[in-house]
């Protein structure tokens, strides 16, 4: 059967004027290599962490995603990038805990995080390990506050950098205990633990994961863990808080997007993103850090990041703590 001249042009028309039909797979997220941006060194916490994320998110959604370091100013180098990134989901930002310092620690930057930033999921928690040099007199936490009470002004606090974690976590303890400490600056975590196992100073915070083989091999006693729950690899270490009730300082790490992003990008993501913190096998990694999943949808980490900004905005404006 043949259509008329007249009905050829009728379709054609009907053809060019219906919207055109793209196939799934072409509109399919994501269609080319997604960029994770880490505000850190290579090798530390919040770069291995992002590094088992984007494997399993390789694995998952058929696409690499590649880790891309930009460390300095406490992350702000990389919040910055990914703020004044596209919104289109290819330029994902590693959220660390410092985010939520950060916000009160510095005066003049160039974005708001709560503002600029979209919150995709938490990844994990990692306490830190409040340790002390073996030649304290004190194997718990009530007997290390007793025998800083009784000294004050004479025990010295390490502080791995003016508002890092380990920083803010031990002036949390000090100003909750009502202890007089000396506060000890150093440039990062292993100077400062050089330092504590000489004896330099007595006492630090810093995460599992750099502490964990000192404190097997005796160079350190653990007193307890700043989480809410005793650590998987120190089960017979109590928390802080079972001594100071309502103690809870952790390091976090999450993801993030340029604010505007697609929501349904954010919410693949998410669901991707929580489905590897059920995988067992990704949960082992996590747990090599020291560290406990920690899945939440994107509402509820918005909640996590504006709870944990104002609880270290009080810290930081309480302690003084100001940038060197």
């Amino acid at each position: 059967m043949s259509l008329s001249r007249r009905g050829v042009l009728s379709f054609v028309a009907s053809a060019l004027a219906a919207p055109a039909v793209r196939p799934a797979f072409a509109q399919a997220y994501p269609a080319r290599p997604v960029h994770i941006i880490v505000g850190f060194a290579a090798g530390g916490p919040n770069d291995i962490s992002a590094r088992i994320i984007a494997q399993w998110l390789s694995q998952r959604l058929g696409q690499s995603f590649v880790i891309e370091n930009r460390p300095g100013a406490g992350g702000n180098i990389a919040t910055e990038f990914v703020v004044r990134a596209p919104p289109d989901g290819y330029t994902l930002l590693l959220v660390p805990a410092p985010a939520a310092i950060n916000a009160t620690l510095y005066s003049n930057l160039s974005f708001n995080f709560m503002r600029d930033v979209a919150p995709i999921g938490s990844i994990l928690s990692v306490p830190e390990v409040m340790v002390v040099n073996p030649s304290v007199p004190a194997k718990t936490i009530p007997e290390f506050i007793a025998h800083a009470k009784a000294n004050p002004g004479k025990i010295n606090m390490a502080s791995a950098g003016n508002g890092t974690v380990p920083h803010v976590a031990g002036e949390l303890f000090r100003a909750m205990a009502g202890l007089d400490l000396v506060r000890v600056t150093y440039r990062g975590g292993g100077p400062a633990l050089v330092d504590l196992m000489a004896g330099q100073v007595q006492v630090m915070f810093e995460p599992t994961l750099s502490t964990i083989g000192h404190i097997r091999e005796g160079k350190l006693r653990a007193l307890g863990v700043s989480s809410v729950t005793r650590s998987p690899v120190l089960p017979d270490v109590p928390t802080v808080g079972e001594f100071v009730p309502g103690y809870q300082a952790t390091a976090w790490f999450g993801l993030g997007a340029p604010k505007n992003t697609p929501n349904d990008v954010i919410i693949t993501l998410n669901q991707e993103l929580n489905a590897g913190l059920a995988d067992a096998k990704v949960k082992e990694r996590l747990a090599e850090l020291g560290g406990i999943p920690m899945p939440m949808s994107p509402d509820e980490f918005a909640n996590f990041i504006a709870d944990e900004t104002e609880k270290w905005g009080k810290v930081i404006r309480a302690a003084n703590i100001k940038l060197e």
